[in-house]
């Protein structure tokens, strides 16, 4: 109940943050990102976290979303909620394809494996031009500010439908690692092979995670789209853009934890937001290079991440603190 209390505190002290800022500035637009990367990450945590599967392939549920949800509003003019829960369902059948045959495997194969899934989605829409645009890319249709069409002119709105995305997938998260596959995935993170032996179907109960992150992370790719209005296959399907990352914020601020991707999230996309605007024209690669000696050092000093970091600190404080 005080856990309950306390993240209910947080997310409506969150909601109040758009009312101190410019609604159609730099700042929103940004944490709008931040909330989105963090849900997303969320979802990658599902796999990549309990049962320590290291997907680099996500960007193919992301990707796909993407394009289900704007393709369906282009030449239907469906809502994007509903392309939403469309990009949910073929986000799932995707992850149960692509789960099925490489569940067996393990540790850099399965990266290998999912990376590879998700560099094919990207050349297929980068070659299905009828469908997709090809490199060309997508824009979603300009509509009037509308809730059910998912559009509006400033940051704002989406302010909150991106922080109530990642409250969604932080309870699911909650719900499946306090739940008996949560358990079994823990099981399977610590040894495989004890966990067969204790009875526990390992395949199956990965596969089973891998179809909730990937529907939950097609339907996230919907909110970007609505969000960017235009996106292309190098983009949506992007390994460094967008799978990487989404690995990246997760365990940089703590795989496997309620907390780490969220952290995680306030920490990189901000930060990388903040390197490129200061350093970006000083010289080319300064700011990428200075952003990934931050992210080294993290994980040098704490390789659990952020997290296990700050409760390091908070330790080693109360510990000089005392008499």
């Amino acid at each position: 109940m005080k856990r309950f209390l306390i993240g209910a505190t947080i997310v409506a002290a969150a909601a109040c943050v758009p009312f101190f800022l410019e609604p159609r500035g730099y700042v929103i637009r940004v944490l709008c990102i931040t909330l989105l990367f963090a849900a997303l990450a969320q979802a990658w945590n599902i796999v990549g976290g309990l049962a320590r599967q290291i997907s680099l392939g996500h960007a193919a549920f992301f990707g796909t979303g993407a394009y289900t949800s704007t393709l369906l509003l282009i030449n239907f003019g469906i809502s994007p909620w509903l392309g939403m829960i469309a990009a949910a369902i073929i986000g799932a059948i995707m992850a149960l394809l692509i789960a099925l045959p490489t569940m067996r495997l393990r540790g850099h194969y399965f990266a290998l494996a999912t990376l590879a899934f998700a560099e094919v989605m990207r050349v297929i829409g980068n070659s299905w031009s009828s469908v997709t645009g090809g490199p060309v890319g997508l824009s979603v249709p300009f509509r009037p500010d509308s809730l059910l069409m998912l559009q509006f002119k400033t940051p704002r709105p989406y302010f909150w439908i991106m922080l109530g995305a990642l409250v969604v997938v932080t309870l699911t998260f909650m719900v499946i690692r306090s739940s008996k596959i949560g358990y079994r995935l823990r099981a399977i993170r610590e040894n495989v092979d004890a966990a067969e032996t204790i009875g526990i179907d390992t395949a199956g109960t990965k596969i089973i995670a891998a179809v909730v992150s990937g529907a939950l992370t097609a339907s996230l790719g919907t909110l970007y789209a609505q969000f960017q209005f235009f996106f292309d296959p190098d983009t949506a399907f992007g390994l460094a853009s967008i799978s990487v990352r989404i690995a990246l914020i997760a365990i940089i601020g703590g795989v496997g934890t309620v907390a780490g991707p969220i952290i995680g999230a306030f920490f990189i996309i901000p930060f990388e937001e903040l390197t490129n605007s200061l350093l970006s024209n000083k010289a080319a690669g300064v700011s990428q290079i200075v952003y990934g000696l931050l992210l080294i050092a993290v994980i040098l000093l704490e390789p659990r991440g952020l997290i296990a970091l700050g409760k390091t600190v908070m330790t080693k404080l109360s510990r000089r603190k005392a008499p």
